[in-house]
Order: C-alpha cells, then sequence, then structure tokens
C-alpha cells in the first residue's frame, strides 16, 4: 500500500470557523497503515493561523480596584474631628476650660459676700494671678518633659484642693491671709488651652491649612468659655448659694482634666530627660518680642473690660456691662470661626501684622460711640464689630508661638505666651480704672486703642528683626585663634 499523502494546506479550517473538540481528532487519511499517529501529523493538523482574539495568560498579580476615597467635607472643622479621639479630647478640654472664667467671679462674690470689702476680694484674685504667672510656666515644663496625663492631673488636683480650701476658709471665717494662701494653691492648674493646642499641632504636623483651622477653633473655644464664664458663676452663686459657683467649678475642672487626660492616643510624646539641655523658649530667636505683643494685646481685654463696666455704670445701666462685654466676645467667637474657614495665604508674620492693624482701626469705634453718640447701644454694636478682629490677631499669635517655640516644649511656649497675655490684662485694667477716674468713662476707651496701637508697632518690630539674617556662628577654630 503507498504511504499516504499529506493534507493539502487548502482544506485546513480557517480562523472564521469555530473551533470543536473533535478538530484534534486527525482525518482519517493521517492514519498510518499500523494505525498510530505520528507527531508530526498532528503538527500538521494544527491550525498555524493564530486566533483573531489572542487568549491572554493570566497575571500572576491581578489587578485590584483602587479604593474609592471617601468624600471630603467642604466644612474644615469636620475634617479635624473625623481625627481618632479628636472629638473627647475636645469635650474634655471644653469642660475644663469652662471653669477658667468662673473661678476669679466666683472668687469674688463669695468673699465679697461673707467679709464685706471688694477690695479683700480682689487682692486675693490678684495674688492668685501672680501666682499663676510665676506657676504656670514650670507646670508646662513638667508637662512637657514628663507627659500630659502625667502631669496634669495631679497639679489639677492640688488645684483643686486649693479652690476647696478657700472655700471653707470663708465659710468658717478663717483668718485672712489663710484666703491668700488658699487662692495661690490654684496656681497649679494646666494650661488646659495650650495642651489641646499642642496635641492638634502634634496630630497636623506638617498641615499647616488645618492646624490654622484647629487653632482658630481653639481660639473661638476660648472666647466662649471666657463669655459663659462668668454668667454661669453669677448665676450659680445668686441662684444657690455664694459657694456654689466654686464649687461646681471644681467639678467641673476635675471632671474634663480627667476625660481629657484619658485619651492617650492623641498625646504629644514627652520629650524626657532627653530634651533637659534644650535652650528655652525664652531664649528662642523673635520670643521675647512676640510676648510683649502679647503683653499689649492683653492690656487691651483688660482696658476694655474695666472702661466699659465704668462706661455703664455711668449711664446708669451697670447691669448691661456684662451683656454689652458678652457681645464682643461672641463677635470675636464668631470672628475665629470663620477665619479657621479660610485658606491662610501669605507668610504668618505678615498675616500678624495684618491683624493687629485690623485690631487697632477697629479699637477707635468704641472711642468714637462713647464719645460722640452716648448710646449704650451704640457702644454694644462697637464692641461686637471690634471684637472681631482679636480672635484672628489670637490665632495668628498663636501660630508664631508655635513657630518660634523649640520642639519638645510646646506647651511652656503657649503658656508663656498666655502668662505674658494675663500681665498685660492685670496692667490694663489698671490703667483703664486710672482713666477711667483722672479723665472719664468715655475717654477712658482711648487706653484699649493706645495699647492695640502699641501692640501694632511691636509686632512690627518684632517682624523686621526677625526678618534680617542673625549672627554667623563662630568657626571651631576661632574662638582658641582669639
Amino acid at each position: 500500500m503507498p504511504p499516504a499523502e499529506p493534507t493539502p494546506l487548502s482544506d485546513l479550517k480557517t480562523p472564521t470557523e469555530p473551533m470543536r473538540s473533535d478538530d484534534l481528532t486527525p482525518p482519517a487519511d493521517l492514519s498510518c497503515a499500523d494505525g498510530l499517529i505520528r507527531p508530526t501529523d498532528l503538527m500538521l493538523s494544527a491550525d498555524p493561523t493564530p486566533p483573531t482574539k489572542p487568549i491572554r495568560s493570566a497575571d500572576p498579580t491581578p489587578p485590584t480596584n483602587p479604593p474609592t476615597p471617601h468624600p471630603q467635607s467642604r466644612n474644615p472643622y469636620a475634617r479635624l474631628f473625623r481625627i481618632p479621639g479628636a472629638t473627647a479630647f475636645t469635650v474634655g478640654n471644653l469642660v475644663a476650660r469652662l471653669p477658667m472664667g468662673m473661678f476669679s467671679v466666683s472668687a469674688v462674690i463669695m468673699i465679697a459676700g461673707a467679709r464685706g470689702s471688694y477690695a479683700l476680694a480682689g487682692a486675693v484674685t490678684a495674688t492668685g494671678l501672680a501666682a499663676t504667672a510665676v506657676v504656670a510656666p514650670w507646670t508646662a515644663r513638667l508637662v512637657d518633659r514628663h507627659g500630659q496625663a502625667r502631669i496634669a492631673v495631679p497639679a489639677t488636683v492640688v488645684a483643686a484642693l486649693g479652690s476647696l480650701a478657700l472655700l471653707l476658709c470663708v465659710h468658717y471665717g478663717a483668718p485672712d491671709w489663710t484666703l491668700f494662701a488658699a487662692y495661690a494653691a490654684t496656681a497649679t492648674t494646666p494650661n488646659t488651652g495650650g495642651m489641646s493646642r499642642a496635641r492638634w499641632a502634634h496630630l497636623l504636623k506638617g498641615d499647616d491649612r488645618a492646624l490654622h483651622t484647629a487653632n482658630s477653633f481653639e481660639q473661638a473655644a476660648d472666647e466662649l468659655c471666657f463669655m459663659l464664664g462668668p454668667v454661669l458663676a453669677a448665676f450659680l452663686c445668686g441662684a444657690l448659694f455664694p459657694e456654689a459657683g466654686t464649687l461646681i467649678g471644681v467639678v467641673l475642672l476635675l471632671t474634663g482634666v480627667l476625660l481629657f487626660a484619658s485619651r492617650r492616643e492623641t498625646e504629644p510624646p514627652p520629650r524626657g530627660s532627653a530634651g533637659v539641655k534644650e535652650k528655652s523658649p525664652l531664649r528662642a530667636r523673635g520670643m521675647p518680642a512676640l510676648l510683649v505683643t502679647f503683653l499689649a494685646t492683653g492690656a487691651v481685654f483688660g482696658s476694655m473690660e474695666v472702661v466699659t463696666i465704668a462706661y455703664a455704670d455711668a449711664q446708669g445701666h451697670k447691669a448691661a456691662a456684662g451683656a454689652i462685654l458678652a457681645l464682643q466676645a461672641a463677635g470675636s467667637c464668631a470672628a475665629g470661626l470663620l477665619y479657621g474657614t479660610l485658606k491662610p495665604s501669605g507668610p504668618l508674620p505678615r498675616r500678624h501684622i495684618l491683624c493687629v492693624t485690623a485690631m487697632a482701626a477697629l479699637m477707635a469705634l468704641p472711642l468714637l460711640a462713647a464719645t460722640l453718640t452716648g448710646s449704650l447701644l451704640v457702644l454694644a454694636g462697637a464692641l461686637l464689630v471690634a471684637g472681631m478682629a482679636t480672635a484672628p490677631t489670637m490665632v495668628t499669635g498663636m501660630g508664631l508661638v508655635q513657630r518660634h517655640t523649640p520642639e519638645g516644649r510646646l506647651n511652656e511656649g503657649m503658656t508663656l505666651a498666655v502668662t505674658g497675655l494675663l500681665g498685660g490684662i492685670a496692667c490694663g485694667a489698671a490703667s483703664g480704672g486710672w482713666a477711667v477716674e483722672h479723665l472719664s468713662p468715655a475717654r477712658g476707651y482711648a487706653v484699649p486703642l493706645a495699647a492695640a496701637c502699641c501692640a501694632l508697632l511691636l509686632s512690627i518690630a518684632r517682624a523686621c528683626a526677625t526678618s534680617t539674617p542673625g549672627p554667623r556662628s563662630a568657626r571651631p577654630g576661632a574662638r582658641s585663634a582669639a
């Protein structure tokens, strides 16, 4: 039998015809005489043309769909509180910060009601303020070194015991000197606002816009607490008993600090003993001049409060002074929240100068309202507008403090700023009282205007001084050669 001829290529299937399973079976004419199929015969039966849609090999790493990003809220404050633990420590901080505006008013009402002397009450509260100016920076330094929870809780307990000791001394008629000693013990109260700002700086490190929003929120919270604190203290002391404001303030302080300290995951790490040799914030370049600017800014607040009370009293509406001052704080609170939603533009020192300029310009409104109109309603509107520049000034000022403070000593730096602010409030109150007695209540509004202008000049001078390059350090062998 002659050998079978190979199948012509024209008889093979075209790529357009579907391939069936029986296509793999060789045709009968490919069978050999011995009934076996040679491998070369199968190669000839395979389709030489590849399919129109090539089959891709399996991808060893199958593609994964990228995660769908969550839609970001347009509200920058909502983005802040999506950080785990941020809401909890903020609530605790607000509860702890509210008594800061209660203790002074409660002490004055309690001491004056029991001893019949506003002079004694004022002297006791002034002693507490002076003690705070000395002790608070040391407390903040310990907080930076050992951690917020480890220092803030025992410091708060000591301060609470001091407030309770004052309450008992007043209630049971202890000697006057015991009032000074008891109230001085409250100086260990930690700067809860500074600790909260330190947490935001730790959580938002590298995100300047979010940190700007957080600082704006903290300033608005300060305004809110110092606006509601005195009102709540006066209500409690009048509606319940004279010691109620101090007692409830102690409960709020302890509760808030414990809740704040419990959120350890948001706490900045302590610097420990390794940072003991770091230079003090007072020695940082530009910091002393900045603290003097805070001193002048505090004089604006202190003089404004005293002059407004005196002016309302001269108009026969002394009880309305609290509501008028609350309007100023409300304007500052609203402006602070609005300022936090804006995207910061330009260098921070320039923004601070612009904000201080706005504050100095708006402080002329109360002076004009008091001297030209003599109306409490017009004065209230002027104070509402004038207060809108104070929060942005404080926000940018605290931003500069955070920038100039050495790393690991942020609580100390911000506590120094608050201390300067409190010192300015005391100086401004004294200056405003002198102007009211020697000039007139209406002309007394020139004091906060002058203090704001001083803050502006100091801010400009500080910016000019820090914009120039610092002195070059000597070469290693220069000192020995000399």
